[in-house]
């Protein structure tokens, strides 16, 4: 990037920030050109000025901008090796005769959450009636698509095989086509809210924290606040499951232990 190029991008990053309440600083400068360049092809701009004098007069191309910087890649059951070792401590959680929170955050269009609720369901050694599954998300629209519960295949998203790791993926899943909806019986798990994980409080006595694909997104000075709320939202003992090709910010090792390091699995010491 020339540093005119830089500069524009600044700028336009700066109208991001003062005109569209986004917060540009918490974010990589790699994953925020990664979403403004996409945009700028959908609106056939070839530079950063021209979208930032398109962004100023089109409310609609605002939306749609905040829409693809908000973080919502996501699957049923993303990385099925890391589910394997999460089935266990589900296994563990629900042996203890009590109610069993669980935090997904974020939670983006909720298939992540949905996923805990129907391995739980979908396991017999699992007490799935003690288990509480909250999913959260900055994104409101993000939020109401994840209520729905509503999804498509694609030519990018195979949802079928995305649900492979259950036995039988119709006890909780109604097809129709290409299209899946799922049911409420698992629905009934899982409460979705608007919740900042990087500037928002501390939750309380969660049993299970999935932190999953964020990481590598955010700067890296804000990781290790995005830590301390995770720290302080578990109860002694409690379980983290990070993304698989993510890792523990080095000041913040000593307040977890790995319980199954490969999968990115660790425990509030």
């Amino acid at each position: 990037m020339s540093r005119q190029e830089d500069r524009a991008f600044t700028d336009l990053l700066d109208f991001v920030e003062s005109n569209m309440d986004f917060e540009t600083g918490f974010y990589n400068d790699a994953y925020l050109d990664r979403r403004i360049t996409a945009r700028m092809r959908r609106t056939d701009v070839d530079d950063y000025r021209s979208y930032k004098r398109l962004l100023e007069g089109d409310d609609d191309e605002q939306e749609a901008l905040l829409d693809s910087l908000s973080i919502n890649v996501t699957g049923f059951f993303r990385n099925p090796e890391a589910w394997e070792k999460l089935r266990l401590v589900l296994r563990e959680l629900t042996d203890n005769n009590r109610r069993v929170r669980i935090w997904s955050a974020p939670a983006a269009d909720g298939r992540e959450p949905y996923s805990i609720a129907m391995l739980a369901m979908d396991d017999d050694e699992i007490t799935d009636r003690r288990i509480e599954i909250t999913g959260t998300d900055i994104n409101l629209d993000i939020l109401e698509e994840a209520r729905k519960g509503v999804y498509e295949t694609s030519q990018t998203t195979d949802i079928a095989e995305e649900l492979a790791p259950l036995d039988d993926y119709s006890k909780y899943i109604d097809q129709d086509g290409d299209q899946f909806s799922v049911r409420d019986t698992v629905k009934e798990k899982v409460t979705f809210e608007q919740h900042d994980l990087i500037r928002g409080d501390p939750k309380r006595d969660f049993d299970l924290v999935l932190c999953r694909n964020l990481l590598i997104y955010i700067d890296a000075e804000y990781k290790t606040p995005i830590f301390r709320t995770i720290r302080g939202s578990l109860r002694d003992g409690g379980y983290l499951m990070i993304g698989m090709t993510e890792t523990l910010p080095a000041d913040c090792r000593d307040s977890f232990d790995p319980v199954y390091k490969q999968q990115r699995i660790y425990q509030r010491s």
